[in-house]
């Protein structure tokens, strides 16, 4: 795989001819030696055992989607390290409409990038020691018959051959400034992030359902995000933030 671009962004970049899970290798690095700087970037076409939130499994076939992994260790407060999944969906709905100018790409709280309501990549970020890996999994060559649910989508199926080293120079430039912006701000609201995720955000506006830990589930509209990347639902009068917990669009993006 030729990535001159990615190469020349990215402080060291490494390609797979398959991995596990490019999160879990680039974690594991960054536990043993410092010697992994700041933006390395790990990443394969045909991750095996990759991770969703929650543990979840993640596979896909070989060839069909992309998994990279991003090491930054130049990281914002404890208090606002929170935003970084919100800043990389930023970062990669915007290297994906770079491509996709005719389509809607936002964000769905927490972690998915959607093209016209359907997701086309899903984000997962580890903290390990003083540093944290931010993972993607993006649908490019994936074909219809691949999809894991009828609510994702692919380049490929939208009709569209992905330049890869574009979207991964693209994406690495943008994680890499809105961290920086976040840290030297202090917080997401002085730093603009908050209004870059706002505007993104596909859940806002909507009616959500939301599963959160321990079975339960909250009914109502989306108002917004708060000061800690948390959703905001309104229920039953109130606004309720949520920090974790799986979101359904009850009507679509």
């Amino acid at each position: 795989m030729d990535l001159p671009l990615t190469a020349a962004v990215a402080s060291h970049l490494e390609v797979l001819t398959d991995a596990g899970s490019t999160n879990e290798i680039l974690s594991e690095r960054a536990r043993e030696s410092f010697s992994s700087p700041h933006l390395s970037v790990l990443l394969t076409d045909n991750q095996t055992a990759g991770r969703g939130r929650l543990g979840r499994s993640w596979t896909a076939a070989p060839g069909a989607s992309l998994a990279v992994s991003v090491l930054l260790r130049r990281l914002p407060s404890a208090d606002a390290r929170g935003w970084i999944p919100l800043a990389a969906g930023v970062a990669m709905a915007d290297a994906i409409a770079e491509q996709l100018p005719d389509h809607a790409v936002a964000v769905k709280w927490p972690n998915d990038v959607l093209v016209d309501g359907r997701k086309i990549c899903g984000i997962l970020a580890q903290a390990t020691q003083d540093a944290v890996v931010v993972g993607t999994g993006v649908n490019t060559a994936m074909t219809a018959s691949q999809l894991p649910v009828p609510t994702a989508t692919s380049f490929a199926v939208i009709g569209v051959e992905v330049d890869a080293d574009r979207l991964l120079a693209t994406y690495l430039r943008a994680l890499d400034q809105l961290v920086a912006d976040l840290a030297a701000a202090g917080d997401a609201v002085s730093s603009g992030l908050h209004a870059a995720a706002s505007e993104r955000c596909a859940t806002i506006g909507l009616d959500v359902k939301v599963l959160l830990p321990g079975d339960s589930v909250l009914v109502g509209t989306a108002a917004g995000l708060d000061a800690d990347g948390r959703l905001l639902v309104l229920a039953e009068g109130a606004e309720r933030p949520i920090s974790a917990g799986d979101v359904v669009h009850v009507r679509p993006a």
